[in-house]
């Protein structure tokens, strides 16, 4: 019998991704190779594994019956290589999906020590919606997705990444007289009411996401404001646009820490925010592999110190409104 790994991880992937191109392209190799491996493992066990039509692949009974048992090997030649010659002598990639909060806060933390742990292994990174990279994981189209929930599918793996608040936000150059600014040392009377907000436009997060719908719902309300809500796939474009004075935002807050320290931005006394955004690192346990499920637990302890370092100045700087409002 000759079958050898190639041959297996071939399989499986061909299984998971459902098409010989795509195992194709994640292998960095042609369709007739990865096709010939099929053809060799398939002789070499003396049965048919899949069933080829055009444009799709499906597995025979006896491709599924076997296919567990290839996770299985591929499963214990990692956990030979660990026991042999630690996590350093893994190779090869993950990728992963990001949305921009994490790009913007502890992404570079995480890049760090995944590094340091496996120096051999490369990210393969993009960064997109959260609902994007929920299709794209379940597609198989990336390993593993730090995103925003809610979330519409279900994932065998999952490692909280912290929840954090909407906060509203403007720049100090625009004209907002009844504003409370809540990081200044003098506080007016008067909250801000839908008709201040609705007077500039409202930057918020891009369509279908469920900040905009929120906030598009809140200011239904008010028909007769005709409030102008700006939404934005691109955040940091987002976020300049409001610190260059465009209108006023609903973002979250670790995205603004910074531009509320130094002054480019004011959090802003409105009563009303969106309900706060919990983040997780998702991944299938079923089918990943053991480097996949440690960059989602390196994930976990990167974004647990970014939480607790954010959530302690966010609580301080609310304690220091709290007493701003008391005196």
């Amino acid at each position: 019998m000759k079958l050898n790994l190639k041959q297996l991880e071939t399989f499986v992937l061909v299984a998971d991704l459902g098409s010989f191109r795509s195992a194709a392209e994640r292998l960095s190799t042609t369709q007739p190779n990865v096709s010939s491996r099929i053809a060799a493992l398939e002789t070499s066990l003396n049965t048919v594994l899949m069933e080829r039509d055009p444009g799709s692949v499906r597995l025979t009974t006896k491709g599924h019956e076997l296919l567990g048992y290839a996770r299985n090997v591929l499963s214990s030649v990692d956990e030979l290589v660990e026991a042999a010659n630690g996590e350093a002598a893994f190779d090869g990639a993950v990728r992963l999906g990001v949305n921009e909060m994490v790009v913007h806060t502890w992404l570079r933390d995480f890049m760090k020590a995944f590094k340091a742990r496996f120096p051999n292994v490369v990210i393969e990174l993009s960064v997109d919606l959260s609902s994007k990279l929920e299709s794209d994981l379940a597609e198989r189209k990336i390993d593993l997705a730090f995103q925003s929930g809610p979330f519409a599918r279900k994932a065998s793996g999952e490692y909280c990444l912290g929840v954090y608040p909407i906060i509203w936000v403007a720049s100090p150059s625009i004209d907002l007289p009844n504003a409370k600014r809540l990081d200044s040392k003098r506080l007016d009377s008067k909250r801000l009411d839908p008709k201040d907000l609705s007077r500039f436009p409202i930057l918020t997060h891009a369509r279908r996401t469920r900040p905009y719908e929120a906030v598009a719902a809140h200011f239904a309300q008010w028909p007769k404001l005709r409030t102008r809500l700006v939404p934005s796939s691109n955040l940091a474009a987002c976020l300049q646009m409001t610190t260059d004075g465009y209108g006023v935002a609903a973002l979250l807050a670790p995205m603004v820490e910074d531009e509320i320290a130094n002054g480019q931005l004011i959090q802003l006394d409105y009563p009303w925010v969106p309900e706060p955004l919990s983040f997780a690192a998702r991944f299938d346990k079923s089918k990943s592999s053991s480097v996949v499920q440690s960059a989602a637990e390196i994930a976990h302890e990167c974004a647990k110190k970014y939480s607790d370092s954010f959530q302690s100045s966010f609580s301080k700087r609310k304690r220091d409104i709290t007493s701003k409002k008391a005196s």
